[in-house]
Protein backbone atom coordinates (compact mmCIF):
# COMPACT_ATOMS: atom_id res chain seq x y z
CA UNK A 1 0.00 0.00 0.00
CA UNK A 2 1.21 3.25 -0.92
CA UNK A 3 0.60 6.12 1.96
CA UNK A 4 1.71 9.58 1.97
CA UNK A 5 1.39 12.16 4.90
CA UNK A 6 1.04 15.73 3.99
CA UNK A 7 2.29 17.53 7.12
CA UNK A 8 1.20 21.18 8.16
CA UNK A 9 -0.05 23.37 10.64
CA UNK A 10 -3.28 24.58 8.73
CA UNK A 11 -3.99 27.03 10.48
CA UNK A 12 -6.35 27.61 8.98
CA UNK A 13 -7.20 25.17 5.76
CA UNK A 14 -6.97 27.23 2.52
CA UNK A 15 -8.07 26.32 -0.94
CA UNK A 16 -4.46 25.93 -1.49
CA UNK A 17 -3.51 23.37 1.22
CA UNK A 18 -6.73 21.35 -0.11
CA UNK A 19 -5.54 22.05 -3.80
CA UNK A 20 -2.48 19.87 -2.29
CA UNK A 21 -4.39 17.66 -0.80
CA UNK A 22 -6.96 16.49 -3.16
CA UNK A 23 -4.17 15.95 -5.52
CA UNK A 24 -2.08 14.35 -3.38
CA UNK A 25 -4.89 11.48 -2.39
CA UNK A 26 -4.58 10.42 -6.45
CA UNK A 27 -1.03 9.44 -5.88
CA UNK A 28 -1.60 7.63 -2.56
CA UNK A 29 -3.48 4.73 -1.52
CA UNK A 30 -4.03 6.68 1.78
CA UNK A 31 -2.95 9.95 2.44
CA UNK A 32 -2.59 11.01 6.36
CA UNK A 33 -3.15 15.00 6.72
CA UNK A 34 -1.22 15.30 9.77
CA UNK A 35 -1.67 18.51 11.70
CA UNK A 36 1.50 19.61 13.78
CA UNK A 37 1.19 20.68 16.98
CA UNK A 38 3.79 23.11 17.08
CA UNK A 39 5.35 24.59 20.61
CA UNK A 40 7.06 27.08 18.77
CA UNK A 41 3.96 29.22 16.87
CA UNK A 42 1.16 30.66 18.18
CA UNK A 43 -2.14 29.77 15.97
CA UNK A 44 -5.24 31.74 16.03
CA UNK A 45 -7.17 28.34 15.76
CA UNK A 46 -7.09 26.12 18.35
CA UNK A 47 -5.69 21.81 17.52
CA UNK A 48 -9.49 20.44 17.82
CA UNK A 49 -10.61 23.45 15.66
CA UNK A 50 -7.67 22.92 13.25
CA UNK A 51 -9.03 19.11 12.91
CA UNK A 52 -12.62 19.74 12.98
CA UNK A 53 -12.00 21.80 10.01
CA UNK A 54 -10.05 19.37 7.94
CA UNK A 55 -12.00 16.75 9.03
CA UNK A 56 -14.97 18.41 7.51
CA UNK A 57 -13.08 19.58 4.50
CA UNK A 58 -11.72 16.17 3.42
CA UNK A 59 -14.59 14.00 3.78
CA UNK A 60 -15.55 13.75 0.15
CA UNK A 61 -11.64 11.64 -0.15
CA UNK A 62 -12.20 8.14 1.00
CA UNK A 63 -8.96 7.79 1.07
CA UNK A 64 -7.64 10.94 3.30
CA UNK A 65 -7.41 11.02 7.32
CA UNK A 66 -6.48 13.93 9.41
CA UNK A 67 -4.53 13.41 12.63
CA UNK A 68 -2.89 15.55 15.26
CA UNK A 69 0.82 15.11 15.48
CA UNK A 70 4.32 16.58 17.82
CA UNK A 71 7.74 16.28 17.00
CA UNK A 72 9.09 15.23 13.26
CA UNK A 73 7.34 14.46 10.34
CA UNK A 74 9.59 12.16 8.99
CA UNK A 75 8.57 10.55 12.47
CA UNK A 76 5.44 10.39 11.82
CA UNK A 77 5.68 9.04 8.28
CA UNK A 78 7.72 6.48 10.19
CA UNK A 79 5.14 5.27 12.06
CA UNK A 80 2.37 5.58 9.33
CA UNK A 81 5.09 3.38 7.01
CA UNK A 82 4.92 5.94 4.73
CA UNK A 83 6.98 6.08 1.27
CA UNK A 84 6.54 10.34 1.20
CA UNK A 85 5.73 12.77 2.64
CA UNK A 86 4.11 15.85 0.85
CA UNK A 87 4.72 19.34 0.13
CA UNK A 88 3.08 22.25 -1.56
CA UNK A 89 4.77 24.88 -3.02
CA UNK A 90 3.53 28.12 -3.98
CA UNK A 91 6.41 29.99 -5.46
CA UNK A 92 10.55 30.06 -5.83
CA UNK A 93 10.38 31.27 -2.35
CA UNK A 94 8.94 28.21 -0.90
CA UNK A 95 11.93 26.05 -2.54
CA UNK A 96 14.68 26.57 -0.59
CA UNK A 97 12.94 26.14 3.31
CA UNK A 98 11.57 22.77 1.34
CA UNK A 99 14.48 22.01 -0.13
CA UNK A 100 16.65 22.16 3.34
CA UNK A 101 13.37 20.44 5.33
CA UNK A 102 13.70 17.62 2.37
CA UNK A 103 17.10 17.43 2.89
CA UNK A 104 17.19 16.76 6.86
CA UNK A 105 14.03 14.49 6.48
CA UNK A 106 16.33 12.30 4.03
CA UNK A 107 19.38 12.41 6.38
CA UNK A 108 17.18 11.41 9.12
CA UNK A 109 15.47 8.49 7.56
CA UNK A 110 16.34 7.68 3.72
CA UNK A 111 13.67 5.54 3.19
CA UNK A 112 10.67 8.41 2.78
CA UNK A 113 10.96 10.59 0.04
CA UNK A 114 9.95 13.87 -0.09
CA UNK A 115 7.16 14.75 -3.33
CA UNK A 116 6.87 18.52 -4.16
CA UNK A 117 3.66 19.70 -5.51
CA UNK A 118 3.66 22.89 -6.76
CA UNK A 119 0.12 24.44 -6.23
CA UNK A 120 -2.20 25.51 -8.72
CA UNK A 121 -1.60 28.59 -10.31
CA UNK A 122 -4.91 30.24 -8.62
CA UNK A 123 -3.58 29.51 -5.28
CA UNK A 124 -0.23 30.76 -5.67
CA UNK A 125 -0.58 33.68 -3.65
CA UNK A 126 -1.95 32.29 -0.73
CA UNK A 127 -0.96 32.12 2.81
CA UNK A 128 -2.86 31.03 6.38
CA UNK A 129 -0.90 34.19 7.20
CA UNK A 130 -2.17 36.26 4.53
CA UNK A 131 -5.50 34.79 5.20
CA UNK A 132 -5.33 35.73 8.53
CA UNK A 133 -4.56 39.18 8.03
CA UNK A 134 -7.04 39.81 5.75
CA UNK A 135 -9.76 38.69 7.71
CA UNK A 136 -8.62 40.36 10.78
CA UNK A 137 -9.21 43.48 9.20
CA UNK A 138 -12.48 42.53 7.68
CA UNK A 139 -11.18 41.72 4.14
CA UNK A 140 -13.63 39.04 2.29
CA UNK A 141 -11.57 35.87 2.37
CA UNK A 142 -14.57 33.58 0.35
CA UNK A 143 -12.16 33.23 -2.62
CA UNK A 144 -9.59 31.27 -0.42
CA UNK A 145 -11.27 29.56 1.73
CA UNK A 146 -14.38 27.52 2.53
CA UNK A 147 -17.37 29.15 3.63
CA UNK A 148 -16.81 27.50 6.63
CA UNK A 149 -13.52 28.55 7.27
CA UNK A 150 -14.15 32.01 6.53
CA UNK A 151 -17.23 31.84 8.78
CA UNK A 152 -14.57 31.01 12.15
CA UNK A 153 -12.31 33.41 10.84
CA UNK A 154 -15.15 36.25 11.02
CA UNK A 155 -16.23 34.65 14.39
CA UNK A 156 -12.59 34.90 16.00
CA UNK A 157 -12.24 38.70 14.85
CA UNK A 158 -15.40 39.85 15.53
CA UNK A 159 -16.10 38.17 18.64
CA UNK A 160 -12.72 38.98 20.11
CA UNK A 161 -12.10 35.32 20.69
CA UNK A 162 -8.79 35.56 19.25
Amino acid sequence: MRIGVCPGTFDPVTYGHLDIIRRGSTLFDHLYVAVLHNPHKNPLFTMDERVAMLKDEVKIFDNVSVEVFCGLSVDYAKRKKAMAIVRGLRAVTDFEFEFKLAAMNRNLDNTIETVFMMTSSEYSFISSSAVKEVAEFGGDVSKWVSPRVAALLDKKFTNGER
